[in-house]
């Protein structure tokens, strides 16, 4: 109970740099940050040690209420990237909004620009464990990813993803109450 008072006067001491924090909300050090005027933390939110949030240029992070990030998640953004309400985040998962460029042979990686697009893990998802989701990426709710998937794509409500390139595996069927493969 008593690192949950750490994480809780943490949480208090980035609110003076964060661009709007809501409370509860936990942050376990170590946690790495850029850009912090342009990360938004709901309610209830949990970030455990190890994460990495940054933001480039005009880049945006919204995490709302009840999210659960675990070690060494890294989330870069240089659109905007939200996470959804009541979604799990397990670890060493990579979240972006930015692919690096690579057509121009005769420049650097490092030196070619950004390409950038808007990644939304919709509400109630949650990314298994090694999962990473690349920039343009649109989850939608109740989607889970299977661990160490690469998602790239718009995906709808209630699918189950795996593999890499992720597809859908599973879908949930209202009417009978129960996931079936697709």
């Amino acid at each position: 109970m008593l690192f949950k008072l750490k994480w809780f006067t943490s949480a208090i001491f980035l609110s003076f740099f964060l661009k709007k924090i809501k409370f509860p909300t936990y942050f376990a050090f170590p946690v790495f940050f850029k850009g912090l005027n342009r990360v938004s933390v709901g309610k209830k939110v949990r970030v455990f040690p190890g994460c990495r949030l940054e933001t480039h240029g005009v880049g945006e992070i919204i995490i709302e209420d009840n999210v659960s990030i675990a070690q060494n998640v890294h989330l870069t953004s240089g659109a905007k990237l939200i996470i959804g309400e009541n979604s799990l985040i397990t670890a060493n998962v990579f979240i972006t909004t930015i692919d690096h460029d690579y057509r121009d042979i005769s420049m650097p990686m490092a030196e070619q620009k950004l390409l950038v697009n808007d990644t939304i893990i919709g509400k109630n998802c949650f990314i298994g464990m090694g999962a990473a989701i690349q920039a343009g990426t649109k989850l939608g709710q109740h989607c889970v990813v299977g661990a160490n998937s690469v998602v790239r794509g718009e995906f709808p409500d209630f699918c189950v993803i795996v593999g890499s390139p992720a597809r859908i595996v599973k879908k949930y069927n209202h009417d009978s109450g129960v996931w079936e493969r697709v």
